[in-house]
Order: structure tokens, then sequence, then C-alpha cells
């Protein structure tokens, strides 16, 4: 770390310092992280989130709704001027109009500020009135943090490790053109823009049709949400196959700067100026989808889980560790569309996911942020069902199908009661499920009537919300 990076990490540990005296006085501040990993449904978890806060009535597990010490909720101007406001009210109509659909996903960084009147108990009671309380909500894509392993790793070592991971058996096939593309590429010659152009394009389909086909680690992440990004030099880069020499101007050389370049300018800006802020943090996770496009997905998310712990707890030598210290005190990872199981089948889910976190934990030593999974639905999309199909009853979900708006009853098959069944196939490489297959279709969400006081339905948001942030709202 060079001298600048030092003055202005103690320069912000001061700045922090302040805000935090002048929050804990008088208007303390939450900033709650809230990313995902492909498909996850963060947009609808944020825009539930922030309605069901507004009207608590469906969010008994909130102590803070629940007691009556939130009296009141309303939107107010975020605090960062230089960061796009999150859409919650056009996001909101999409999932509450006449003809409700999904919102759209957002594919950049963007905020918003709630603010809570809180009458505490307990032991500050006695204190005073009614404090407000401010929740930042930052929301950002998922892919972002997981372009942290590239800050510890020279092009060298992440081109070896990109190929390596490409040309395994489930992404052999999606990644097979642009491997030819590579192999027939002389990184030693002299550096034709056209030919680094078209190489970085087919490493960017190769990482688009990777996390179509459900895998996780998919980074860089700007390659797929580049935003103004687009046809950047800093975009347009390609692992390489190292050569023995390469000169000053080789295409080897323009590849391993423009790499540089992206870690200088691209992935540390955020880390320092958004994320080393974030208080507690919630990671969705899409683990159904996982579940149902196989083990390599499978074991695809359980490693992207270990990426994403250690950007939470960093080693303490470290660049990270300058900036975010031990700021982040709680993080969730909330497995979504727990709408899509009927309700005996989620203690299974949680289950899965507690085994996945548990080994990420161990393997990136995690200690510190108080940890935590759970299965949730945003927004509840499906209603329950059970039926007999050849003298065997099916607990099943129905709902609308989301490619042809048409109602349909889903059973997407029974998930083991010991994740291991499913964990060490996943680690031992095999290509498909021996027992079973899961199933999942795509749903729509539901027509919804909301009563005065109410949110959109959900599945434990309410839990979720006060593990996250309930300690501060009561």
């Amino acid at each position: 770390m060079g001298l600048a990076d030092i003055a202005d990490v103690l320069s912000r540990r001061v700045e922090d310092g302040a805000a935090g005296v002048h929050e804990a006085l008088f208007e303390p501040v939450i900033r709650l992280g809230v990313t995902g990993l492909s498909r996850a449904g963060k947009t609808v978890f944020i825009t539930s989130l922030v309605a069901n806060l507004l009207e608590r009535g469906r969010m008994p597990q909130l102590l803070g709704a629940s007691s009556g010490a939130i009296r009141a909720a309303c939107l107010r101007p975020q605090p960062d001027d230089t960061v796009p406001r999150f859409e919650f009210e056009r996001h909101l109509a999409a999932l509450t109009g006449p003809t409700p659909h999904w919102p759209q996903s957002t594919r950049s960084i963007s905020q918003l500020r709630l603010s809570l009147r809180v009458q505490p108990t307990g032991f500050l009671a006695g204190l005073g009135g009614l404090r407000t309380v401010h929740l930042d909500i930052v929301d950002y894509p998922g892919e972002w943090l997981l372009d942290l392993p590239l800050m510890t790793q020279s092009f060298a070592q992440w081109s070896a490790e990109a190929l390596d991971l490409a040309a395994r058996p489930a992404r052999a096939q999606l990644s097979a053109v642009w491997r030819r593309r590579v192999e027939a590429e002389d990184a030693s010659a002299a550096l034709e823009a056209g030919r680094a152009q078209d190489l970085a394009e087919a490493f960017r389909a190769y990482l688009l049709s990777a996390r179509t086909a459900g895998f996780s680690a998919c980074a860089p992440g700007r390659f797929l949400m580049p935003g103004d990004l687009e046809g950047s030099p800093a975009l347009t880069f390609s692992p390489l196959v190292r050569p023995e020499r390469a000169s000053r101007k080789s295409l080897w050389r323009e590849m391993e700067r423009r790499f540089d370049a992206y870690k200088a300018k691209v992935v540390k800006p955020f880390f320092r100026d958004h994320f080393a802020r974030i208080d507690r943090q919630i990671v969705l996770l899409d683990a159904l989808g996982a579940i149902h496009d196989g083990p390599a997905a499978v074991e695809d998310m359980r490693r992207t889980m270990q990426d994403v712990l250690r950007a939470f707890r960093p080693g303490r030598n470290s660049w990270l560790s300058a900036l975010v210290g031990t700021r982040v005190s709680r993080i969730l990872f909330a497995a979504t569309k727990a709408d899509y199981l009927h309700h005996s089948q989620h203690t299974r889910l949680g289950a899965i996911v507690e085994a996945m976190l548990r080994e990420a934990r161990e393997r990136a030593e995690f200690s510190g942020a108080l940890t935590a999974s759970m299965p949730i639905a945003a927004v509840r999309a499906t209603v329950e069902e059970s039926i007999t199909h050849d003298g065997r009853r099916l607990d099943c979900v129905r709902g609308i199908l989301a490619k042809t708006g048409k109602p349909a009853l889903m059973y997407a098959g029974e998930l083991p009661q010991d994740p291991a069944q499913l964990l060490t196939p996943a680690r031992q490489g095999a290509e498909k499920w021996l027992d079973q297959d899961f199933d999942v279709m795509r749903f729509s969400p539901a027509r919804l009537e909301l009563r005065p006081g109410e949110g959109p339905p959900h599945i434990r948001l309410d839990k979720a919300a006060e593990f996250l942030l309930g300690d501060r709202l009561r």
C-alpha cells in the first residue's frame, strides 16, 4: 500500500469516526448492503423489504414492528448525490399493478434511504422520546463482489486459473469457442487492436453463457455488467496462455496492463467508496436454481460463497483489511424463491444452504461477524396444494407460469434430509444427480389486493429483517 493509499485510508477513518459519533448521539444510520448471485431476485427483495417496512402488517417476526417500537417510516432523499436512486416506486408498481410482472433487474449500484421513527425500549426507554433511525440500502451486483480474488492475483495466475476452470467438463462446451481463440494466439506477438477486441468479446460471451447455465463464478464482474465502461480498454482483455518471453509491445504485456488497470481503476474504487462503508449485508442465492442446474452449479455456488466470505473477513495484512476492517457485523445468506417449494421442504433447503455456508466459512477461516442463512421469498408468487399421484401424497405449489401466463401445479422434487447427498457428488464432480431430477418452473407474481397497512405477501422476510436490523430498531 502506497503513501497515497495510507493517507486516503486515514482520512476516511477520521471522517467515519466523526460520522459515527454524530450518528450514535443523534440519528443513527444503518448501511445495509444487498447483493445477489445470478437470478436471485435482488430488486424484488429490496422493493418488498421497503414496502413491508412502510406498511408493517405482515412483519410479526420483526420485533420492532410487532411491539410497536417502530412508530412511522418514510422515504427520504439519499445521502450520496453521486449514486443513482433505487427506483422503488416503479418496481413496486410492476409487482402490484393490474398486470403484475417482475421488475427489471438493476445493473449497477443504487441507493435508497428509509427513515424510521423508533420509540426506544429497555434500557434506553427512559432517555428520551422518539428517535430517527436511517436505513440506507445499498444495492450492488453480486458479480462485482466476486472480483475480490483478482486483487491478489497476477495476470499470469489469473489466466492459468481461468483457463483451467473453463476447460473443466461442466464448462468445456460453453467455453470451446473462446478457448480455441486463445490457443491459436501467439501471446508474444505484437498487439493488434482488432484481435485483442475479438478475444475479449469471445471471453465475455463465454462468461455470459456460463451465467445463463447457472454458474455463479463468472469474474470479472464488469464483463457481465459493464455499464458506462462498455468498450473501454479496462474491459478489453482476456486470459492468455503465457509465452516464454514477451516484449513490452506484445499482446501479453498489453493484456497484463489492462488487467492491472481493471483492478486499480474499477475494482478497488468500488471496495473503497461503497463496500467499506457497509454495516450489515445480505447475499441472495438462487439455491433451487443451482440444484436444478446440476452438481456442477451447486459446487460452483459453494466455491463462490467461499469467495464472498473472504471479502467480509480479509487477511490482516491485505489491502482490503485496511479499508474494511471489521465494520460488517451481520451477514445473511438467503436462499430465495422458497415459495417454489411447499413449506414442508423449507427446513431441508435451509439445511443445504447452511451446509454450503459452513464449508465456505471453514475454508475462508471466517470469524468476526455474525452470519446466518435461511430460505425466504421476498414476494410470494404461489399457493400450496397437496395432491395424490400413484397412491403417493405430493406437496406442491400452484402459480402462474412466466412464459405462458397460464396456471400450473409444480412438484419440484424432494430435497434430501442430509445435505451431503447433494454436496458430496457436487464436490466430486458428478455430471448429474443419480437419484432424481429437480424441476423448477418460473412463476409470475400473483395479482395482489393489499389492504391498508400491509405490504406484499412474503416468506420469512420479517425474520430476515429482524436478523439484519432488529437490534437497532427497538
